[in-house]
């Protein structure tokens, strides 16, 4: 399983996606076919954490007088199940590694990771 999920209108998510052939990739944007319960569950089995899935500059969580530093896990889970812009992004999935974010030192261990498993 390889799986992409990202936003077309995140200008930061476009950019990172050019930088890799994808062939071979689901790639989803969110906001039009949102993140599933059972993926969710496949992201959090590799993080642990759902707070490490979630964007805390959601414009959601002005819109919704949210208090990120005071939600719990459970909290996280719920919203992230209820929008998509909730998800950190982009996301990019195997079936054993996960890299989430647009972070400098996540982008790296992405491209080393992209680097040393394409098929020859």
């Amino acid at each position: 399983m390889k799986k992409v999920f990202y936003l077309k209108t995140c200008d930061t998510c476009r950019k990172i996606l050019v930088q890799f052939d994808l062939t071979g990739w689901e790639i989803r944007e969110i906001k039009k076919e949102p993140v599933t319960g059972n993926e969710l569950a496949e992201m959090y089995g590799k993080t642990n954490s759902y707070e490490a899935l979630f964007s805390k500059k959601s414009t959601q969580i002005r819109q919704r007088g949210l208090d990120a530093k005071s939600l719990t896990e459970n909290d996280f889970k719920d919203l992230l199940l209820d929008h998509y812009s909730f998800l950190k992004r982009p996301v990019f999935m195997t079936d054993d590694r996960i890299f989430i974010g647009n972070e400098k030192k996540n982008l790296e261990e992405l491209k080393e990771f992209m680097n040393n498993n394409q098929i020859s």
